[in-house]
């Protein structure tokens, strides 16, 4: 089994940034994709940005260049850093963890509760 635990979310102005971070337990051994999707109201899950157990990394064309992920192997923990937050960011966040295609949502199996994240204009 695998345990994930989001926390960071919160209210920000349009232009602000967030840190959210995931901690990650459990047999992880065998699942080397690790991402962040989200999810607004009315609006179908998406991939956020994903990194694998070479550090190779993917973003959504609609974060690229505002936002980072990154991983902590000594504490498994993942972070999402996003920078110059828009309206349209706004959304419940989650981390997973998979195997497989990293970019794929269908490789992960594992979910966390989510994180909220509110930016205002």
């Amino acid at each position: 089994q695998v345990h994930l635990a989001e926390s960071g979310g919160g209210s920000v102005q349009t232009g602000g940034s967030l840190r959210l971070s995931c901690v990650v337990s459990g047999d992880t051994y065998s699942r080397h994709c690790l991402a962040w999707f989200r999810q607004a109201p009315g609006k179908e899950r998406e991939g956020v940005a994903a990194i694998d157990n070479d550090g190779s990394t993917d973003f959504a064309d609609a974060v690229q260049g505002r936002f980072d992920i990154s991983k902590d192997h000594a504490n498994n923990i993942l972070y999402l850093e996003m920078n110059n937050l828009k309206p349209e960011d706004t959304a419940m966040y989650y981390c997973a963890v998979g195997s497989g295609w990293c970019a794929a949502a269908e490789s992960y199996s594992y979910w966390g509760q989510g994180t909220q994240v509110t930016v205002s204009s």
